[in-house]
């Protein structure tokens, strides 16, 4: 190893929430300082088993130590658990000679802060969510820099330590979307529009409950298939498993001329497009006048960056987390918020078929959601941590 190089640690993992923003920091890190040492600390089940490997960082591993939330066995074995993975991952850490560690929440990131914070080596915090989680309310508590993708996350950072909300680092796809929209968004519609079988020149919806999809979603919009398509095309992604439910609903409301599948998916004319997941669901973003969708703070973040109206239904559970990742975009005139319970196809065919006819009002979402979001998080945050080692070796 080179004495000279830049030596950082991140962590994180379990979900895509946290492994994305961090391989996007990451990359960015490698963009500005090419002979950066980045070494990537998760567990070995989550996604970051597989995707931080296949980003071209090695991946080390520690066990997953769940806070205790009730006083149960887990909550006996935590303290010696605790200990354990404390002394794996500090011996970690010098082995790699951190410089600065950068924690991105989830199960791997709260022994990294504890660690780091015992060696005196800097942290650096981004939290992605309205509302923060434990690990990061920890690490919080040491750290010189937090990045936020939102204002009034509840984390408080001690004094002389900098707070600055940075955005969502982007995954590479809508980062490349994001460029392409600003330069010629009329040209990336018509070029999606090509892969994806669906005609540039009309309003299009997309629907999408993740990739697991979301029920409510599912049938409150396929039942109004047949006010919807009087106004636009709709590419509905179901989630897996809930396509055919879809597909019937669709064909009862509007027959079965209005189905159809989406690129090499395309049998007909009908201009209701219905697929199970979509690997390359930017082509659809790039080609949307409005999404239907869960408010995950990923799916906001990604959506304002790209400047693009949509209908939040967050979903019902806990204490509603992500209606706050909504709020303020709805706040700014960035779309519109409804309620799970009160999502259904009396609602659907109320609102959005009158939405899709004012183009003035939905360009005005568009205009603030566009406002609001922020595209160039990893960098700001790869130069806040690039920052951070120089002054650990001034």
């Amino acid at each position: 190893m080179s004495n000279g190089s830049t030596r950082i640690v991140l962590a994180g993992g379990g979900t895509a929430g946290h492994v994305n923003p961090l391989l996007a920091v990451a990359d960015a890190i490698r963009r500005i300082e090419p002979d950066a040492r980045i070494g990537v600390v998760g567990t070995a089940v989550g996604l970051e088993h597989d995707l931080v490997p296949r980003a071209g960082y090695e991946l080390e591993t520690i066990e997953k130590v769940p806070f205790p939330r009730r006083p149960n066995m887990a909550a006996l074995r935590f303290p010696a658990q605790w200990r354990r993975e404390g002394r794996r991952t500090r011996e970690i850490l010098e082995r790699r000679g951190a410089q600065v560690v950068v924690g991105f929440g989830g199960y791997a990131s709260a022994p990294v802060y504890a660690a780091a914070h015992a060696m005196g080596v800097p942290i650096a915090i981004h939290e992605q969510n309205a509302r923060a989680g434990m690990a990061n309310k920890l690490g919080a508590r040491w750290a010189s820099f937090i990045g936020t993708a939102y204002e009034d996350t509840g984390l408080k950072a001690r004094r002389g330590a900098a707070i600055e909300r940075v955005g969502l680092p982007l995954r590479p796809a809508i980062a490349q979307l994001c460029a392409r929209l600003e330069a010629d968004r009329p040209a990336a519609r018509r070029e999606a529009a090509a892969e994806l079988g669906v005609d540039p020149d009309r309003p299009l919806v997309v629907v999408t409950g993740g990739s697991l999809g979301a029920v409510s979603l599912n049938r409150a919009v396929a039942a109004s298939a047949r006010q919807l398509l009087e106004h636009a095309q709709i590419v509905h992604l179901t989630g897996r498993g809930k396509a055919d439910e879809v597909r019937g609903l669709v064909s009862v409301a509007a027959g079965d001329g209005a189905l159809n599948g989406l690129g090499r998916e395309c049998r007909g004319r009908g201009d209701y497009h219905v697929a199970e997941y979509l690997e390359r669901i930017d082509l659809a973003f790039a080609c949307a006048d409005l999404i239907i969708c869960r408010s995950g703070a990923g799916s906001v973040s990604e959506l304002t960056a790209l400047g693009l109206p949509a209908v939040y239904v967050p979903l019902p559970i806990g204490n509603g987390e992500q209606r706050f990742n909504a709020q303020p975009v709805v706040d700014a005139g960035g779309g519109l918020m409804v309620a799970d319970r009160d999502f259904t196809k009396a609602w659907v065919v109320d609102h959005v078929p009158g939405l899709l006819a004012d183009r003035g009002r939905l360009a005005a979402f568009g205009e603030r959601a566009w406002g609001y979001g922020i595209r160039d998080a990893a960098g700001t945050m790869a130069r806040r941590v690039l920052d951070l080692a120089r002054q650990s070796v001034g």
